[in-house]
Parts: C-alpha cells; sequence; structure tokens
C-alpha cells in the first residue's frame, strides 16, 4: 500500500530551519507495513534549505498568495505550476492516502492561517497551496495530518479509508462487471453501517438507472468513500457488532452468546477497545461457518494488519 506523506513527516530535513517533523507512528510503525512517497513541495520547487519563513496573505477577495515574510518573494505561481506537475505525477503513483503536515503553508489540510497584507492578525484559514491541488485533483484519496494520527480514533479511521480506498483501486482498476460491484457492496455492508445510512449505497447499487456501467462505478466510489468520511461512533460500531450476533442465534449457545453481548456492553461503557468483542465475534463467525460475515471487510478487512491492537482504542 502506498501513501504519499510530507517529507519532513518522515524526518527529512527540509523545514525552513534545516529541522524535520518527524512523526514516530509514522516512522516507526506505520512505515513497517507501507510504501511511502515523501513529498516536499517548498524544496522540490526550487526553494533552498535552510530559507526564508513564509505564509498565505490574502491579496484581496480570492486571491491568496504565499509571500515569503521578510524579502516579500511571492512564490504562488512557482508551487502551483509544481502543485500541478506533481499532482500529474502522482497519477501513477497508485496512492491509497497521503500524510500531510499540519499548519504549513504549502502541505496543511485545514486551518492554515492567512494573514493581512503587511502582517498582523489572520483573517482566515485555508489549506495549503500543494494539498489543496492534491485534494482537487483527488477528492476522494484520503487525507490527514501527522498530528491528528497521535489520536487513536483518528488514526483507526484514516486507514480504515486508506484500505477501503485500495479495495476500491483493485475493483475498478481492472476489468469490472455489474455482479462485482454487487460483490463488493455485500462485503462492505457491515462497514458502511458502522460509518454512516447504509441504504442511499443500497438503492445506488440496487437500481442502476440510466447509468452507464462507468458512471454507475464512478458514482458508487464516490458516494462510497463520502459514506465512510466521518468516524465512526462507540454506539454505531455497537449496533454492528449487535447485528453480527444476531446471527448466532441458531448455532451459539446461551452462555456464549451472552458473553460477547457482555464484551459489547463493556465496549459501549469504554470499559474495553472496540478489539476484545471483535476478535471474539471473529472467533465465533469462523468456529460457525459464517460464509456472508467472514467475507465483511468490517471483521477482516480493517487496520489491525497495519498497526498493534493496543493501539486501537477506539
Amino acid at each position: 500500500i502506498r501513501i504519499g506523506v510530507s517529507g519532513c513527516v518522515v524526518g527529512q530535513k527540509v523545514r525552513f530551519n534545516g529541522g524535520h517533523k518527524r512523526s514516530n507512528f509514522v516512522s516507526d510503525e506505520l512505515a513497517d507495513h507501507v510504501e511511502f512517497v515523501p513529498v516536499c513541495p517548498e524544496v522540490e520547487m526550487g526553494l533552498p534549505v535552510p530559507r526564508e519563513t513564509m505564509r498565505l496573505v490574502r491579496i484581496k477577495e480570492g486571491e491568496t498568495r504565499l509571500i515569503a515574510n521578510k524579502s516579500g518573494a511571492d512564490h504562488t505561481e512557482r508551487i502551483q505550476a509544481f502543485a500541478q506537475g506533481k499532482v500529474k505525477e502522482l497519477e501513477d503513483s497508485e496512492l491509497c492516502g497521503f500524510i500531510v503536515q499540519k499548519g504549513s503553508p504549502s502541505c496543511g489540510m485545514e486551518r492554515v492561517k492567512v494573514y493581512p497584507p503587511g502582517g498582523g492578525i489572520p483573517q482566515s484559514v485555508e489549506r495549503g497551496l500543494f494539498t489543496q491541488e492534491l485534494m482537487r485533483r483527488f477528492p476522494n484519496l484520503p487525507v490527514e495530518e501527522s498530528g491528528r494520527l497521535t489520536d487513536p480514533r483518528l488514526r483507526e479511521h484514516f486507514l480504515v479509508r486508506v484500505l477501503a480506498y485500495r479495495r476500491l483501486r483493485d475493483l475498478f482498476d481492472n476489468d469490472w462487471k455489474a455482479s462485482d460491484l454487487v460483490a463488493f457492496q455485500s462485503r462492505e455492508k457491515l462497514l458502511i453501517l458502522a460509518h454512516s445510512d447504509y441504504r442511499p449505497l443500497g438503492r445506488l447499487v440496487a437500481n442502476r438507472g440510466n447509468y452507464s456501467l462507468k458512471e454507475w462505478g464512478d458514482q458508487y466510489q464516490k458516494m462510497f468513500l463520502d459514506a465512510l468520511s466521518k468516524p465512526p461512533s462507540i454506539g454505531k460500531h455497537v449496533n454492528v457488532l449487535q447485528h453480527v450476533v444476531g446471527y448466532f442465534r441458531e448455532g451459539l449457545d446461551q452462555v456464549s452468546r451472552s458473553e460477547v453481548s457482555e464484551l459489547i456492553e463493556a465496549y459501549g461503557k469504554r470499559l474495553v477497545p472496540l478489539v476484545v468483542p471483535l476478535t471474539l465475534v471473529k472467533h465465533h463467525v469462523r468456529s460457525l461457518g459464517l460464509q456472508y460475515l467472514d467475507q465483511q471487510s468490517y471483521i477482516h478487512g480493517n487496520v489491525r494488519r497495519l498497526v498493534p491492537q493496543n493501539h486501537l482504542a477506539s
């Protein structure tokens, strides 16, 4: 799995002062499971290390420029040209996500300060100019700031989206038929339920309507990733797990069902992490031979193979 990343986040000494913003999680844990594609827009567009600090400046309504603080040099056209070329280059990189540096006028994902001409108090916030172009070209690509990945819930949510994006690529980058999309939707049902309302996607899959096959697939990809765009709540996880327990009625004795229900309740009260009831559920799914559940990405295609389980205390 290939993930783009701001170079400073993986320890490259490319910041304005010759330093870095190395993330321990990204560099020490996630790096063992993915291939990173580092990008530093400011260095790659030709600026030296060290260099002047820069900021976004609102020249007039609707026009934001990248300005060097001391010299006043305007690097807007330079970074925009680089961003367009780099993003086009990344089209062939098979990226499934991108991790950017918070607050950077080139790489920040949100809340990057925008100043009035001449300095003063920031007037608004925007995206960094490179990330702005990246997200314009790849609107469905999972993008997250490195600092937010210290939060276990946001970390897990990002990785869930990365793996889901990879599964979409595996489907749509090859020759696919309508039956393949129907089967994909069936495998993703519980994951969708944990994040959002399943019905809109269900209706799209059941009623292709006047879409061409490509249009149908494009619409599905957007709606699927939109459905996963918000982190799931504990309550939604509890509902999905209880839904799964309903499949155990025929093959599991009352004592075993009660054990699973008690662990789900403990998770709902934040006494144990999600992995505890989910592991027992997975065991019973396999022991009972419940093929439909055994194919669910919610149960098997999740982030627990990317990072140690003790980090996942949703």
